[in-house]
């Protein structure tokens, strides 16, 4: 990781923040076991992160390339890239 954010995190625009406190994903398998919850930063939906049974967050990703995500949880602000592995704290 660099001294400034990659591409993809200065490429934002603005901070997409959750339209809900839940896994889109989940919510339609009728689960609610998700720990810790992320939302996308180019489609803002909001999926569970790798310490959830189901890793939906991560599983979005791959499937869509979509790289920057941040936490959906209250009181965290931070950024990652998937593509450049890259942290920033806002």
């Amino acid at each position: 990781m660099g001294d400034s954010p990659c591409k993809h995190i200065r490429g934002l625009d603005k901070i997409l923040q959750p339209k809900a406190y839940e896994c889109e994903e989940c919510v339609k398998n009728g689960k609610h076991d998700w720990l810790h919850l992320r939302t996308c930063q180019t489609c803002g939906g909001t999926f569970c992160c790798d310490n959830s049974p189901s890793k939906h967050m991560t599983a979005h990703f791959h499937a869509t390339g979509h790289p920057v995500i941040i936490s959906a949880e209250p009181g965290e602000q931070w950024l990652w890239c998937y593509l450049d592995e890259d942290f920033v704290e806002y």
